[in-house]
């Protein structure tokens, strides 16, 4: 069943995906060479549950962390551990935010130090995509037409691969609600998109081949060819005219730019 929110419905997703936003941007200024994604989790739960959150991702499917944390060549579901964070790095961070009963989930990729030109356009234009996803998200367009547009700037413009088998999805009362939201397909497929309805918006895409597996962990998808992934993610409303973000990128830009500043001389040695 899809589900069409009201207005005050929006606005509880709206304040639990900013503070989704607002973990992000904790993670942004905690990043530096050396951590392990341990930390880098244990410091968002600490963050999520201090504003009166709980870590929409812990427990879910018996997911044991408040954060998906996936380095270079792991597309989504990463589990912290001991991995040392390292200068060329990209290290995508997914993360959810439940309270008054409505969920926000967003993702975003982040560059460590001296990432390889061709891994930080991968991180570009998988940026982009999602923009020109959010832009379809509009009333009376269908699901197709935002995964059209991913794959079409993504993999045919850009010849990267464009993940299959996972996909974004409705968000709300629960973290993965209808309908399913591939980052490929055609125009005019699937489901007629109403005002109201809210996706998560995620491409996940990759610098070589489409094919990913799963790890004996259960949850860890890697890329089979083991080149970078990127994955960027906005909760997202369907309006008349466009897609409206619920999350935000711009303090994590913000605080990712100074934070790169302000290490800089790990990245300089």
């Amino acid at each position: 069943m899809i589900n069409i929110r009201t207005n005050e419905e929006i606005e509880i997703i709206r304040k639990s995906a900013l503070m989704v936003s607002a973990t992000l941007t904790e993670v942004a200024k905690f990043l530096k060479p050396g951590i392990t994604t341990l930390s880098i989790d244990k410091m968002a739960e600490a963050f999520i549950r201090d504003n009166g959150g709980v870590p929409s991702f812990k427990g879910y499917n018996d997911f044991p962390y408040a954060l998906c944390i996936s380095v270079n060549d792991v597309v989504v579901h990463g589990f912290p551990g001991s991995y040392e964070v390292k200068d060329g790095d990209i290290i995508s961070v997914d993360c959810g935010f439940y309270k008054n009963g409505y969920h926000g989930d967003s993702a975003y990729t982040f560059a460590i130090g001296n990432v390889k030109p061709e891994v930080l356009q991968l991180l570009k234009i998988t940026k982009e995509s999602l923009y020109l996803g959010v832009a379809q998200a509009r009333e009376n367009n269908r699901v197709g037409d935002i995964s059209f547009a991913i794959e079409q700037f993504t993999a045919r413009e850009h010849g990267y691969g464009v993940v299959r088998e996972l996909v974004g999805h409705g968000v709300g009362k629960k973290l993965h609600e209808d309908p399913q939201v591939p980052n490929y397909g055609k125009r005019g497929d699937g489901k007629k998109m109403k005002e109201g309805m809210v996706l998560a918006i995620e491409p996940m895409i990759n610098l070589g081949t489409k094919d990913v597996h799963t790890e004996k962990d259960g949850w860890t998808v890697v890329t089979n060819d083991k080149k970078a992934s990127a994955h960027f993610e906005h909760t997202t409303a369907v309006r008349k005219g466009k897609g409206e973000p619920l999350s935000t990128f711009a303090n994590i830009e913000a605080a990712e730019q100074a934070n790169t500043e302000l290490n800089s001389t790990y990245y300089t040695q």
